[in-house]
């Protein structure tokens, strides 16, 4: 007994040295120099160093450059938090007050949650980025471990969806917001790893095989179809960015469009009505005004709202379509309060805020000090500017209804705090850039 207990404790030891030495060799890979926008970009691969000389004058000509923080990031995201509490009350006040007996319910639970998310953000921006890319795989597969447990008695269905998981005090967790985050530092992981061979179709497709297991996994086992895409989304375009040729992907994007319309267009004239509620999704959308009173009411009764604002809109809180004719107002629909409130003006206005807020994303993506940090960086710009597309399409009739969140703004607990964590890594990854 005694030497088999001394050598179960040399086999979990030496387990545990192999363990560190690979996160050690993670974080080497993850310090690969240059960034996929420059056009001197030095892709290495796993063992692979500059040379000395070249290390040393990079360290020299660091000392000589300023610190940088982007603070003006930091302000954009208070700001569209800080709207987003505003326009949550007021699109939510009347419903909160009918169901909760309380106008506040949804108020105080998202000003909560942002208080934590802004803790959170603030926590994140102090760790060293390259850490999570030592633990981009544990994260990876532990996003599918959540998911799973989706399936589980853990699993908590919220209007016919089951995509939660129960958590003690009346909590929550969706996890497939999880999976958004994961993916990027994974697969951001992987192409530093991979090298030259991420440029290559032998390693685009261990790379698109991982986003498929993500997306499968996300579609399967949470039932978020909206999710599954972003996710791959994002996968297409971390590759995308370190890829040496753009026509591949042009080609690509004008197939799909080609026969997503192909498709639209023989639904439209062959499908009259479907059990599946993702098709009836698609018939109202081609259809609005033949299920006005079922599928297309929450979408018709948006863009009632939208028309009905104006350029200035009605003022703030006298908006009418949220009175329960726009089920969940506080939800995806939310910017179609915006817009009957405070007009197209005010739907101008944070557009124009979330543009900035990509714009610096990009240029911290363009000036990270690594290949790495400029993957998560593109990573976190591609899943902010995929979720604000779809959500103003669905809302403005351009897409079927899909169910995504406008960032910052729409309620949500999950969503949030993984958002201010991104945002946090961002932030993180702007602290070591240096200017000269």
């Amino acid at each position: 007994m005694f030497r088999q207990g001394v050598c179960m404790r040399n086999y979990e030891s030496d387990a545990y040295r192999k363990y560190q030495s690979s996160i050690e060799q993670r974080q080497k890979v993850v310090r690969t120099s240059g960034s996929p926008y420059s056009q001197q970009t030095a892709v290495q691969g796993k063992g692979q160093r500059a040379e000395m000389s070249a290390s040393t004058k990079r360290k020299r000509t660091r000392e000589k450059e300023k610190p940088y923080y982007d603070y003006d990031l930091l302000l954009v995201i208070i700001f569209l938090m800080c709207f987003g509490v505003v326009m949550l009350y007021s699109s939510s006040a009347y419903s909160a007050q009918v169901d909760y007996k309380n106008d506040m319910f949804f108020f105080t639970r998202q000003a909560m949650i942002g208080i934590i998310g802004f803790i959170v953000m603030f926590i994140v921006s102090k760790i060293d980025y390259h850490l999570y890319g030592a633990y981009a795989k544990e994260l990876f597969w532990f996003s599918m471990f959540l998911m799973a447990l989706v399936q589980t008695p853990l699993g908590k269905t919220v209007n016919g969806a089951r995509r939660w998981i129960r958590l003690p005090g009346g909590l929550s967790l969706q996890p497939a917001e999880f999976t958004k985050i994961a993916v990027i530092l994974f697969i951001a992981y992987e192409i530093c790893l991979f090298g030259q061979k991420a440029k290559k179709w032998d390693g685009i497709k261990i790379l698109l095989g991982y986003g498929l297991v993500a997306t499968l996994g996300v579609f399967l086992l949470t039932d978020n179809l909206s999710t599954a895409i972003i996710v791959f989304a994002i996968t297409c375009i971390l590759i995308f960015v370190v890829h040496p040729k753009t026509k591949p992907f042009v080609a690509g994007v004008i197939a799909a469009g080609i026969v997503g319309i192909i498709g639209i267009i023989f639904l439209k004239y062959t499908l009259a009505e479907s059990d599946n509620f993702r098709m009836r999704r698609i018939i109202a959308w081609l259809n609005p005004e033949a299920n006005a009173d079922t599928d297309s009411y929450q979408f018709l009764q948006g863009l009632y709202a939208i028309g009905s604002g104006g350029f200035f809109g009605k003022g703030l809180g006298n908006s009418t379509q949220k009175l329960h004719a726009i089920p969940e107002a506080q939800n995806d629909m939310i910017l179609a309060v915006i817009c009957e409130e405070l007009g197209v003006f005010g739907a101008i206005i944070i557009l124009c805020l979330f543009a900035f807020m990509l714009y610096r994303l990009l240029f911290i993506a363009r000036n990270a000090p690594d290949l790495y940090g400029a993957l998560i960086a593109t990573g976190i710009f591609a899943h902010i500017a995929l979720q604000v597309t779809l959500n103003i399409g669905v809302v403005t009739g351009l897409l079927p209804t899909t169910g995504v969140t406008l960032p910052f703004i729409s309620y949500g607990g999950t969503a949030i705090v993984i958002l201010l964590a991104e945002m946090g890594i961002a932030l993180g990854i702007s602290s070591k850039i240096r200017l000269k």
